[in-house]
């Protein structure tokens, strides 16, 4: 009787140790990470800014503010693809971006992400307000990915807001396929900050002109 106690008892240990380790390769198991491209060409007629402009983390909802890489079924409900994830936080990746894309105009003196200590001409301020697919609805499974910003530049040191404007674009995936997601979110975020980073230098240059 005792032999066969301790028989279940181990065979309950046995059990409970798999069953701990299916949880942990379960929590560990890899996903696949993606990250987007900055714009690389822009306007040669681009004024030039001859000042610096801090890049400030965009601000962004809850539900987007993550790796996870966001789909809404319908306009009410939130969900994330499975096994897939951004290389970073959509606001701290999308601000790279934005960085990136202002260097790549050759048109601003100076630009970087906020920092302490960092003396800044113009503050761009940026709200993420759209950047998820959503599931058309016609009854099939085609996939449109919908891309979001709201910007306002604030002239330094004053604090004051001298200009605010909103930029989005939307871009069809090819597939449901996780690559022609992603492609689609490359499209259109970048047609988004073209848009955008264009504006800012225009309204920069205006601005510091003037001063």
């Amino acid at each position: 009787m005792l032999l066969n106690r301790f028989g279940a008892l181990g065979a309950a240990l046995l059990l409970s140790g798999c069953t701990g380790l299916a949880t942990l390769n379960a929590v560990t198991t890899p996903k696949d990470l993606y990250e987007l491209t900055p714009k690389s060409s822009y306007d040669p007629g681009l004024p030039q800014l001859n000042a610096q402009l801090v890049i400030e983390e965009p601000t962004a909802a809850a539900g987007l503010n993550t790796d996870r890489i966001a789909v809404k079924p319908n306009p009410f409900a939130v969900q994330y693809f499975p096994k897939s994830g951004w290389v970073d936080r959509a606001p701290l990746m999308v601000q790279t971006l934005l960085v990136e894309s202002f260097e790549n105009t050759g048109k601003v003196r100076s630009v970087g992400r906020q920092a302490i200590g960092l003396s800044a001409d113009y503050t761009l301020l940026t709200d993420l307000r759209e950047f998820q697919a959503r599931l058309v609805p016609n009854g099939g499974s085609d996939i449109l990915v919908q891309v979001q910003l709201n910007m306002k530049i604030v002239e330094e040191p004053r604090g004051v807001i001298i200009a605010s404007e909103s930029f989005g674009f939307e871009t069809p995936a090819a597939s449901g396929e996780m690559l022609d997601v992603v492609a689609a979110f490359d499209e259109a975020l970048g047609k988004t900050m073209r848009s955008a980073v264009d504006w800012a230098v225009v309204q920069s240059a205006a601005a510091a002109a003037k001063r």
